[in-house]
């Protein structure tokens, strides 16, 4: 990936989120959200993840932002007073960055003095080697050893890694998805019973 295009995406990423923590607007917020979305994509195509950006693209700078604007609108956040937050919440603001700067922090650390990893060069040999690992009437294990194109097919190999090693916690994610669209809709009907009738 070109340097230049890698410095002008990651700047679009950090920006929009940046943006989404300043603006008080909420869908001003979602929208930043998007730029964000977009620079991510654009990283994912520059390391040859081009079914990650798509994706990127298609669901979340489409779908789940549409979702998200829908939830605004529903919830109407315009109209909330402002509040005063407790101490509590403030040392929880600002120790749980402290704890993720640490973190990351300790990655680049070890990814730094820790031995380099070494990728070689991805052949027909090194894929029909990987193929061994699938069953052979997978769809994975024949695009690896196809005689006269072998192909490495990253669609399927997500698709395996989800529903196998990542299984459960993508089932939770989806439990929780559940519970975060029936909860909106509970918060909808309360605030429209509040609300005052027309006259």
């Amino acid at each position: 990936m070109d340097p230049l295009a890698f410095y002008f995406l990651s700047f679009l990423a950090v920006t929009g989120g940046v943006l989404l923590v300043a603006f008080r607007n909420p869908v001003s917020s979602a929208l930043a959200m998007v730029l964000s979305f977009v620079g991510l994509a654009g990283l994912f195509v520059g390391l040859n993840a081009f079914f990650v950006g798509v994706v990127q693209i298609l669901v979340y700078a489409g779908a789940i932002m549409v979702l998200f604007i829908f939830i605004i609108m529903l919830l109407d956040l315009n109209n909330e007073r402002s509040i005063r937050f407790r101490s509590s919440t403030v040392l929880a603001g600002l120790v749980v960055p402290l704890l993720l700067i640490a973190q990351v922090l300790g990655v680049i650390q070890g990814g730094v003095e820790g031995e380099e990893a070494q990728f070689g060069e991805i052949t027909a040999e090194t894929m029909a080697d990987s193929a061994a690992a699938f069953p052979e009437d997978s769809a994975i294990h024949k695009s690896l050893t196809h005689e006269k194109a072998p192909k490495l097919p990253d669609t399927n190999l997500i698709g395996h890694t989800i529903f196998t090693r990542y299984n459960f916690p993508l089932q939770v994610m989806g439990a929780l998805l559940l519970v975060a669209t029936v909860g909106v809709v509970v918060l909808s009907k309360r605030s429209l019973a509040k609300a005052p009738a027309d006259s």
